[in-house]
């Protein structure tokens, strides 16, 4: 069974490309796998008609025909979605096209879509009025997959599983494979001749002159339903999709439906025999009552001459139905527009039927500048939109007197906000095919200005109703959902607000006050600005705030030390992005910011007598430390900020944070060449009630010119840094200096910094000397063992025995 799925895939890579620019109408076969279809029939083939060209599916047609079959078999429907919206977007570039050309409408003026089924061949007809496609457009568009949109498609698919991604990435034709089989595309290009597409699903499809009848101009598809969707040819079922999907598609989309009537039909002539009986009847009556039979008779025959000799029967009636009559939501009032409209509304925008919409912005613009515009803040961000935010497009439509203009206009609202979805209509801007025109009209920028204003009023809205609601614990669910809207929105897209505050310097102040952070004073929670205000000491001047890699480390950051103690609270940045972001945003509510990490940071009312009399006493120790540590540092200070930490290191108001040169220093691309003009001075602040500090001072005080302090000096300067956030320039020296106050510990003498060959070189000397040791002692020769010795021995012992008495023989033995 690989083959016929092979093709499917194959005809739905092709199809899908024109995901489609230049497809009107779409509609697709898919593979009768038997693995995932529950019919009984084999997959229909076909054989191209006499003189087409045949072709070959390319690309990566397997792999997206698995995807189709394995995760959109479940919800097969959607077909009928993407192909009416193809449909549609065929239908505006007509009428766009007709904007300087009205030739362009011909003889088919209509711009409308008709769904039409055939029972008896198990057909499904999907016909539009739109572009239509030329030869070349047919094997490019329905012949291949390889645009960019189907990778993305691929990945997108394979990671999240989610149906809806098919309408996202422009490969929506492919859809058709789900309830399809084989697939007739006839299309007519003004430019071109009549021709027709058509794959069986095998791997190959055919490209020839269509001989039929005429279609005038635009594109249909004829679906062959397999055997298990066969509900997609009942009419009930396709009503109900047009009203699920397309009921706000710009054009109407008619389906060819039956209606049973009641007619009234002439009846037929009684038979003679009746009107036998009922003149012999009539002659009874008249021998009965001679005197009324003949009133009687004659009544009779003027209320038969009235009567129409007719009956009521029902018949069954052919006609086209009109299935999409709502007036264009954005028209309307936004009082006279229910949820459930714009709930609707948002999922045909998005072609989705499971995803939600966060807000929306409805209203109407008038002045020198008039347009309407109904804009959704989606509940999710688009799929890569951060990763790809500098080629993500926007996903807002633009019409100009209710004529589709573009749906590519990045002049229309900042990259920033290109997440939002929606549709803009100006009665101002000229009705120009010239998208420099548009680009360079006055009106535009009138209108991206007051888009960008009324979304984020919309969104302000947002964030104080979470602010205002997160205070009562006693809320209902109705209002928790609504406090929890912003909070989802905050996750979903709060570095696209940071980018709007580094690129968008005229709303600044307005997206700063979108901004959430995390503080000191509960770093699991995520609170706006104005919450931090609130709480300010009276004293307080500036908005302390401190940038890391995770809140964890700086909640045990030194330079919190005494800001804590003091009871300042201090705001917790761990994005990268954070940092750029604070070289934009200088200040909030009258209030400045203060990195903590910064030599310019003020503390209130400090001991300034008592700071005065310490700088006098440590003088010397400063001047001495400041000469030793050389260009590495700017100066060395008495510190008022510490508490329990000896020695702190901070960076020059200007000059690059500890964690923004870790930053820089991550960047593959960084240019190095600025780094050291970017770092700015370092300055060492020390702590002068630490005891480490004191002892140091004594050393010195003792013995200026002290290798011993000198060398704790260096160290207590490398530890500082390595405390501030900073990287070490020598690590070498460093440890150098830590090995050898282990060794003062273990009071290992002598020189630690050994080489191996050093080592082995001395191990060899040692061995030498003590072989030669040895053999300087004098030590007892051992006999040579020999047989002549061993007999020599025996007769000795032999000799000996017999001087003494001898023994037994048995026990000599």
């Amino acid at each position: 069974m690989r083959g016929p799925r092979v093709a499917a895939l194959a005809l739905l890579a092709c199809l899908a490309v024109a995901g489609f620019s230049g497809i009107s109408i779409h509609a697709v076969a898919e593979t009768a796998d038997q693995t995932t279809t529950t019919g009984s029939e084999a997959p229909k083939t076909f054989t191209p008609k006499e003189g087409a060209e045949k072709f070959t599916f390319q690309a990566e047609v397997n792999r997206l025909m698995d995807i189709l079959i394995h995760s959109l078999y479940s919800n097969k429907e959607i077909f009928l979605r993407e192909l009416i919206s193809n449909a549609a977007d065929a239908l505006d570039k007509i009428r766009f096209l007709s904007l300087t050309d009205k030739g362009q409408l011909g003889e088919t003026p209509d711009l409308e879509i008709r769904v039409k089924v055939d029972h008896e061949n198990k057909i499904l007809t999907i016909q539009d009025t739109g572009v239509g496609m030329t030869r070349d457009d047919l094997v490019k568009n329905l012949g291949t997959i390889a645009k960019s949109g189907t990778s993305a498609f691929l990945e997108q698919m394979q990671k999240s599983n989610d149906i809806n991604l098919i309408g996202q990435f422009g490969v929506g034709f492919y859809s058709v494979y789900l309830v399809a089989d084989y697939v007739e595309v006839i299309s007519k290009h003004n430019d071109d001749k009549q021709w027709l597409w058509e794959s069986g699903a095998d791997g190959n499809f055919a490209v020839s002159e269509d001989k039929g009848e005429p279609i005038g101009r635009g594109t249909m598809l004829k679906i062959h339903i397999k055997e298990d969707a066969q509900e997609y040819l009942e009419e009930a079922k396709l009503k109900e999709l047009v009203a699920k999907y397309s009921e706000f598609i710009n054009f109407p989309i008619y389906l060819y439906s039956s209606s049973e009537v009641e007619k009234e039909v002439p009846v037929d002539e009684e038979p003679a025999e009746e009107e036998a009986e009922e003149a012999t009847d009539a002659d009874k009556d008249e021998d009965e009552d001679s005197n009324d039979v003949e009133d009687a008779d004659e009544e009779d025959e003027d209320e038969e001459e009235e009567a129409p000799k007719t009956k009521k029967v029902k018949e069954t009636v052919w006609d086209w139905d009109l299935l999409n009559d709502n007036k264009a939501l954005w028209l309307r009032s936004p009082s006279d527009v229910s949820e459930e409209e714009y709930t609707n509304f948002y999922k045909a925008l998005a072609k989705s039927d499971h995803e939600k919409a966060a807000a929306h912005v409805h209203f109407r613009a008038e002045g020198d500048v008039e347009f309407r515009a109904l804009l959704y803040v989606p509940e999710r961000a688009p799929p890569n939109f951060l990763a790809d935010y500098y080629g993500h497009k926007p996903s807002l439509k633009l019409y100009v007197r209710r004529v589709f203009i573009s749906d590519d206009f990045e002049e229309l609202i900042p990259r920033y906000l290109s997440f939002m979805k929606g549709i803009v209509d100006s009665d101002t801007l000229p009705l120009s095919v010239s998208r420099e025109t548009l680009q360079a009209h006055a009106s535009l920028k009138v209108i991206k200005k007051k888009l960008v204003r009324k979304v984020l009023d919309s969104l302000k809205k947002m964030s104080d109703a979470q602010k205002d609601t997160g205070k009562d614990e006693s809320m209902d669910e109705e209002d928790k959902a609504e406090a929890e809207k912003y909070e989802t929105f905050w996750k979903e897209f709060g570095r696209a607000i940071k980018l709007g505050i580094i690129e968008d310097a005229a709303n600044r102040p307005r997206l700063a006050k979108l901004l959430r952070v995390r503080t000191s004073a509960d770093p699991e929670k995520l609170v706006p600005l104005d919450d931090y205000i609130s709480r300010m000491k009276d004293d307080q001047k500036q908005i302390f705030y401190l940038t890391g890699a995770s809140v964890e480390d700086l909640q045990k950051s030194v330079f919190l030390e005494k800001l804590i103690q003091k009871g300042y609270e201090v705001i917790f940045f761990t994005e990268p992005i954070d940092e750029y972001v604070m070289t934009h945003v200088t200040e909030y509510d009258d209030k400045k910011f203060q990195d903590a990490s910064k030599d310019d940071v003020k503390l209130g009312k400090d001991d300034k007598k008592g700071l005065k009399k310490l700088k006098e006493e440590f003088k010397d120790v400063l001047a001495w430390w400041k000469e030793l540590l050389g260009a590495a540092v700017g100066q060395v200070k008495v510190s008022a900020r510490l508490a329990t930490s000896p020695a702190i290191v901070l960076t020059s108001k200007y000059g690059w944070s500890a964690n923004m040169e870790r930053i820089m220093k991550s960047q593959a691309l960084g240019d190095t060449a600025d780094r050291s003009y970017m770092k700015g001075m370092k300055t060492l602040e020390i702590n002068p009630r630490h005891p480490l500090i004191l002892e140091l001072k004594r050393q010195f005080e003792e013995d200026k010119e002290s290798e011993k302090a000198a060398a704790y000096a260096r160290l207590l300067w490398d530890t500082a840094l390595m405390e501030s956030g900073f990287e070490i320039e020598a690590p070498k020296e460093f440890n150098s200096r830590i090995y050898g106050l282990l060794a003062q510990a273990y009071n290992i003498q002598g020189d630690l910094g050994i080489s191996a060959e050093d080592a082995a070189a001395a191990a060899a000397e040692e061995a030498k000397e003590e072989a030669e040791e040895g053999t300087s002692e004098e030590e007892p020769e051992t006999p040579e063992f020999t047989a002549e010795a061993f007999a020599n021995a025996a007769a000795e012992v032999a000799a000996d025995l017999e001087a003494e008495e001898a023994p037994p023989k048995d026990e000599l033995r």
